[in-house]
């Protein structure tokens, strides 16, 4: 549900997330990049330049899309063979609808192919998790069917071309609006470059280890905790959920280990 059907049934936290490479355990855009577009090398690259700031990220993912030229139901048959899903996101999706905590899924990927995905690995309950993401046009001339037939249309303006935090600040707002409501904590998962438009807006921020966002949240000096997959993200939502850990303490803990890292790469140096 949207915003802001989503609060009336006043949850206690909001998960939002992204998808590609943090729910799943490949990236989808970037399978179809390397292997029916044009290559690992030259995505790789873009990635550099994007989290360098030579390029948007909007303008690199053009690109990459614009290099697959195989028809889109092609397209979703050859993901659904290869993508795998994170071994406890079933898991934590289970615990999520039980306990009628939202899962909003925010990506810079296709809608159809997120959809496709979801349904596929973890069944017809998938299609109860909102998405806002990108979409897919027929090209000019051409369908999706086609060769060369598909387009994909951006979701917003921004050099993001989907600017994740315009979809999260809604409900920053609502509350600073009624401070007298009680308000739901919010989370966000991510792992890459796509998330960095996301990374200082909600109360707490999973960022996936080794990843791009990792580098980016410690050279911006945005806090972070570090999750290898959604068993700990899990364990730390039930925490908060039940009172058990408060953010302060969790926050506290991810900056530690953080450090801890950082000491002992420096120490294998």
């Amino acid at each position: 549900m949207p915003y802001p059907e989503t609060l009336k049934e006043n949850p206690r936290i909001i998960v939002f997330s992204d998808f590609d490479g943090t729910i799943t355990l490949d990236d989808s855009n970037d399978w179809l990049t390397d292997n029916v577009g044009y290559g690992q090398k030259k995505r790789k690259q873009g990635n550099a330049d994007t989290l360098s700031n030579k390029v948007t990220f909007r303008d690199s993912f053009w690109e990459m899309m614009e290099s697959v030229k195989t028809p889109f139901p092609e397209c979703i048959r050859l993901l659904c063979e290869n993508v795998r899903l994170d071994p406890y996101f079933g898991e934590f999706y289970q615990w999520t609808r039980k306990n009628k905590v939202p899962v909003i899924i925010l990506s810079s990927g296709m809608t159809p192919i997120i959809r496709a995905l979801l349904v596929h690995l973890i069944g017809p309950e998938a299609n109860d998790i909102e998405i806002v993401s990108n979409e897919v046009v027929d090209r000019p001339g051409k369908t999706k069917d086609q060769e060369g037939g598909w387009l994909l249309k951006f979701h917003d303006d921004s050099d993001f071309g989907h600017d994740k935090s315009l979809a999260i600040r809604p409900y920053a707002q609502h509350f600073a609006e009624r401070p007298n409501e009680p308000r739901p904590t919010m989370l966000y998962a991510g792992d890459g470059v796509s998330d960095m438009s996301a990374a200082r807006e909600t109360d707490l921020l999973f960022a996936k280890k080794g990843q791009d966002l990792v580098t980016y949240c410690a050279r911006e000096g945005i806090p972070f905790t570090v999750f290898e997959d959604w068993r700990s993200i899990l364990s730390t939502t039930k925490d908060i959920f039940e009172g058990r850990k408060s953010l302060q303490e969790i926050a506290h803990e991810g900056a530690a280990k953080v450090q801890s890292n950082e000491q002992t790469v420096k120490t294998t140096k």
